[in-house]
Order: structure tokens, then sequence, then C-alpha cells
């Protein structure tokens, strides 16, 4: 499963910033990294981030597309934060983007039906739906993309949700989520299940006044879980 992660306009974008000038890469790059620490979680999944990781650079958008397509990539993820006219105002809310076009892919709107509600729920704003619009990231390329706009940097109600980390990384979470459900993804055996024999654990079971209930308790444990178990003195 290849997965493509695209944290949007870099820091050097014009205008891609709210009224007091934190700019909207910030935003983007945390929940990427939530989305992308959740899918590493999962077997046979492989990613690639196709934005500049530091922001610094804006990595044109036909060169994004371009390696996406080469890699040939399952899905593409784009995500970004909203803006209506640069200043503060009332309006808000989360939307989900495909293709408006021939050959817009019915695999994209059903993955983006799936992501929308998640992203409603994660971020508290309200539901914009899901959208089509004709933009080069879900144009350009040939599997199925979407683009996220997670709320609005001109906001006055979704600006404190987008200031909360903890509310950025449920977003991502949420979108790796909807992911995880439509591909049908399957957990990674966990780390704490898995045998590493090349080390070794001492169980410490409790403390007794007289050795005699301390070796009783050790019998009862070798007879009812098959257990090695030493008594040890402790001085």
């Amino acid at each position: 499963m290849k997965i493509v992660l695209d944290a949007g306009h870099g820091l050097q974008t014009a205008g891609k910033q709210t009224p007091d000038g934190e700019k909207e890469w910030t935003f983007n790059n945390t929940v990427l990294l939530a989305a992308q620490s959740k899918l590493k979680l999962y077997e046979k999944v492989e990613l690639l981030r196709v934005d500049n990781s530091t922001g610094r650079t804006d990595i044109p958008l036909k060169i994004r597309t371009h390696h996406a397509n080469n890699w040939k990539a399952d899905v593409y993820l784009s995500f970004h934060h909203n803006a209506n006219t640069g200043v503060w105002g009332d309006w808000g809310g989360v939307e989900t983007y495909t293709f408006d076009g021939n050959g817009s892919n019915s695999k994209a709107e059903q993955l983006a039906k799936l992501i929308q509600p998640s992203l409603v729920r994660a971020m508290g704003l309200r539901d914009r739906g899901v959208r089509k619009k004709n933009l080069h990231v879900l144009r350009e390329t040939k599997m199925p993309a979407v683009l996220i706009e997670g709320g609005f940097m001109d906001s006055r109600s979704d600006i404190e949700a987008l200031r909360n980390r903890l509310r950025l990384k449920a977003q991502g979470e949420a979108i790796a989520d909807a992911v995880i459900e439509y591909y049908r993804l399957k957990k990674k055996p966990s780390s704490a299940t898995t045998l590493n024999t090349s080390r070794t654990f001492r169980l410490v079971t409790g403390v007794f006044l007289s050795k005699e209930e301390a070796v009783a308790s050790a019998d009862r444990l070798r007879k009812e879980h098959g257990w090695t178990v030493y008594v040890k003195e402790e001085f």
C-alpha cells in the first residue's frame, strides 16, 4: 500500500497564513505527521512525502504529482487549511475535496466520504461537506487523491482549534483512520507482544514476611502457570 503525503504550501508561499502571521504549513505539517505516525503502525504500508519536510522550499505541484505517479502510489493525501479574506471573520468549517471533471475517481469520492465526518468530529468545526474542485494535485494524479481543508485560518472560531496541537493531531489520526478503514489495512503485531530472546526480564510477584509463605506462593505459580519461580531472601 503506497500512500503519498503532501503538507501543502511551504513557509515561503505568499498569503498562506493567519491574519496574525502563523503559516499554513505549520498546521498542515502537524496533521501530516500525526497521520504518518498512525499509518506506520500498519503492515505493508509505504509512505512518500512529496512536499519539503522542513517547509522552507515550496516544491512545485508538477514535481509532487510527477513523483507520486512515477512511484505508482495507491492514494494521494494533501493536507491544507483554508482562508477566506485574510482578515478575521465569522466563517468556518472543514471540507474534503476530490477532482471535479472528466476522469474523476470514484474511489477518491468514497474515501472522501469516510474522511469528512471523521474530520468534523476531530476538529469540532462546522461540516462543509465533500466537495469537488479542479485542483492540480487532484487532476494530475493517476491514483485516488483527496485534498483536506481542516478549518479556516482567518476564522475567529476555527483558529482556536487550529492552534490546539491535540486537535491537529486528532485530525491527522482521523484521516489515517479513514484510509485504514477504506483499504482494510492490518495493524502490525504489537512490539509489546513480540518475544525478544536476546533479553530477559524479572517478574516480582510480592513480598512475604516468612519464607514458608513465599515458597507456598512460588509452588502455586509453578503448578497453575508452569512458571519458573525462585524465592530470594531480601536483607
